[in-house]
């Protein structure tokens, strides 16, 4: 596995990470413990060094997890984790309406995450979503003062826009940012990656996959169970599926030619975007996690993504990412 470095700030990970979420979390009853801590270190063997969590997802149980898992092979991994809701609030779904981001509450996550991981260090500390309440030079300040008493060593934000970006950057460097980002979801492309090159910020794009959709395994018959976040959101509607099918087509087309899969090719044309990207699709499975590691190995030429972006660009997706409460807590 390649290894990339994520901005300018020295921190090295494989080209593609592991995001953590689905083994415990959003889509459908969690699944078998054993079989996923057995998932995650078959990761670590296959030369995946970066995994993404978040206090949130469970709440709490993903970071036990991922902790459990990790902590006999803690010296070869890099292990990403988020603060930002207040898990004590009812709405516990990333995105909901629980946002936490005061210097104090800070503090008490970095404590807990850092117990449930296993850990006496946070590689990378994200904030989940913005806080409209707390100033994000609050946030930065209280995260630096993290980094000063080495409990964090890198400063993440997720979906958040420029101006605020700047900010942060301003008193505490951001290390990367984690936002969705993939052939169906580009609008990063217009002011977020000319900033991110121009600070030397690195991208985690999550849901590089589509959730699942850019795979080619759903279509307007794919039924969601109502425990599956998928389920809530306007982008999987029957309606919305069959008429962005399109963009599946076209990753099929550009498969066969290369002889891979359209998850692979999603990956790859995400990979071949700007050298500091690093995507973390999520899978609960070995065959899953093979074919998103063979991602790395295809090759897209200047003509491929010539070719790929013009047929993209001519492809209106349809669907909301969020629903408009969940839509207000992006950047974007």
């Amino acid at each position: 596995m390649q290894k990339r470095k994520l901005g300018k700030s020295n921190l090295e990970v494989s080209a593609l990470g592991l995001g953590c979420m689905g083994m415990s979390f959003s889509y459908g009853a969690p699944k078998d413990k054993k079989e996923m801590i057995s998932l995650l270190r078959t990761a670590v063997d296959r030369g995946i060094t970066f995994f993404d969590t978040a206090e949130v997802y469970g709440p709490f149980t993903n970071e036990e997890l991922v902790g459990e898992a990790l902590s006999p092979i803690r010296d070869r991994v890099v292990i990403a984790t988020k603060f930002g809701f207040d898990v004590s609030s009812s709405d516990q779904r990333p995105g909901g309406s629980g946002v936490n981001s005061r210097p104090e509450h800070i503090k008490q996550a970095v404590e807990g995450s850092m117990k449930r991981l296993k850990v006496d260090v946070i590689d990378l500390l994200y904030q989940h979503r913005v806080d409209p309440n707390v100033p994000i030079e609050d946030v930065a300040g209280t995260v630096k003062e993290l980094i000063q008493a080495g409990k964090v060593k890198h400063f993440g934000l997720s979906e958040a826009g420029v101006k605020t970006i700047r900010r942060a950057h301003a008193v505490q460097p951001v290390t990367a940012l984690q936002s969705e980002y993939s052939l169906w979801w580009r609008a990063l492309a217009a002011e977020v990656l000319p900033a991110l090159e121009e600070l030397g910020i690195g991208l985690v794009p999550y849901s590089p996959l589509g959730r699942g959709f850019l795979t080619g395994k759903m279509d307007a018959n794919t039924k969601f169970e109502s425990s599956d976040f998928r389920s809530k959101l306007p982008r999987y509607t029957p309606e919305a599926l069959k008429a962005n099918q399109a963009v599946v087509d076209l990753l099929g087309k550009i498969a066969k030619q290369k002889r891979a899969t359209p998850a692979q090719i999603a990956l790859a044309w995400l990979l071949a975007q700007k050298p500091w990207i690093v995507p973390i699709p999520g899978t609960t499975k070995l065959s899953r996690l093979d074919e998103n590691i063979g991602s790395a190995a295809i090759e897209l030429t200047a003509d491929d993504l010539r070719d790929i972006n013009s047929a993209a660009s001519k492809i209106t997706v349809q669907g909301d990412r969020y629903p408009e409460q969940l839509q207000r807590m992006t950047g974007l």
